[in-house]
């Protein structure tokens, strides 16, 4: 994993950590944790590419 994606879901995961125990039952909480998951991967590239820190693929084909 890349710096740029651990820096981002360490300060994704610590903010929902921090409200925890604000957001309800266990369950409640796995639901908020999935959706937040979610918008984070969804947000990742986009925030990657107001950085300036894009990567170019290249497909290798067999």
């Amino acid at each position: 994993m890349d710096p740029v994606s651990l820096v981002f879901y360490a300060c994704v995961c610590g903010v929902l950590g921090l409200a925890g125990p604000k957001l309800g039952a266990a369950p409640m909480r796995l639901g908020i944790g999935a959706l937040v998951g979610v918008v984070a991967v969804t947000a990742l590239p986009h925030v990657k590419t107001l950085l300036g820190l894009t990567e170019a693929y290249a497909t290798v084909s067999p």
